[in-house]
């Protein structure tokens, strides 16, 4: 059985602990509350373009567009996002998981057929570990602290020009999706190539009919490379709200967990102490009857 002084140093440590995962629920939450905030000012107006784009298309039943055509998959590039540090629950694990399955849905491609897009310490180191015979398309670490725009722009840009010229033939998108504080839903979405959605909707729903110069096939063009960048800049606010969130409820849990295994050392401590001083007042006892 351990000592008083051993049970002491445990309760001392777990205390320490609990310490430390209690500030950083407290961090989490506060980048949280940060991430939410850019999410809401930069949701309208992703909507906004979605909805002018969605209109534009909707009244040029004929339009196509090369980011559109479909061909055989003989290149495929997977933009993923993780975290940049531990302690975050199965948030990273979740993305690795879904990378696999990507690659094993394409028995007919090699590794070395796959570019990896890694945002994210962790997903970058183990894209080199597990799958190192992909090919790893530069480092992006530090757009999962700091996200912005211009990092967005460079990487989809990088993906339109490489599938305009044939290099490659599918763009996914694997991250998790925040949905609320205690879910974040691991997802693959298809980026390259593009749904043209045509005029098939509800007979309720309004059409704007837009006055535009110099004419409306010119304004789609440049609306869906547009369109393509503010999707990978809302995919990085997305995964680093979601980020915030697991950590936040892991070391939630890592909190409740220490102040559990707390309770149970108070007893053990409490019950040893009572023992020894039931031992010593034995002997006490004892050396007094014997001096009798």
């Amino acid at each position: 059985m351990a000592s008083l002084k051993e049970i002491k140093g445990r309760i001392a440590s777990v205390k320490s602990t609990q310490k430390i995962t209690s500030a950083m629920k407290m961090v989490a939450s506060a980048r949280l509350r940060k991430a939410q905030y850019q999410i809401e000012n930069f949701l309208p107006y992703e909507t906004r373009l979605t909805e002018i784009l969605n209109s534009f298309l909707s009244s040029e039943i004929d339009f196509k567009s090369v980011l559109s055509e479909k061909r055989e998959i003989k290149r495929i590039a997977v933009v993923i996002l993780s975290s940049n540090s531990s302690l975050c629950g199965a948030f990273n694990s979740n993305i690795n998981r879904l990378l696999d399955d990507l690659i094993n849905k394409h028995p007919e491609l090699k590794e070395e057929d796959v570019d990896i897009y890694p945002i994210g310490k962790k997903i970058e180191e183990s894209a080199l570990k597990i799958h190192s015979r992909c090919q790893i398309q530069g480092s992006y670490i530090p757009l999962m602290d700091k996200p912005n725009f211009e990092g967005a722009r460079e990487i989809a840009d990088k993906l339109i020009a490489d599938f305009i010229s044939g290099k490659i033939d599918r763009v996914k998108l694997i991250y998790n999706h925040f949905k609320n504080t205690a879910i974040q839903i691991p997802t693959t979405e298809e980026f390259l190539p593009i749904e043209l959605r045509q005029k098939q909707e509800q007979s309720s729903h309004v059409s704007i009919d837009y006055l535009v110069e110099p004419d409306k096939k010119t304004i789609i063009e440049s609306l869906i490379p547009k369109s393509l960048r503010t999707k990978i800049y809302a995919v990085l606010l997305d995964s680093a709200a979601a980020e915030q969130a697991a950590r936040m409820v892991a070391m939630q849990i890592a909190t409740d967990n220490a102040q559990e295994i707390l309770e149970d050392l108070t007893i053990q401590y409490n019950k040893q102490r009572q023992q020894t001083i039931t031992s010593e007042l034995l002997d006490i006892v004892g050396g007094s009857e014997a001096l009798k």
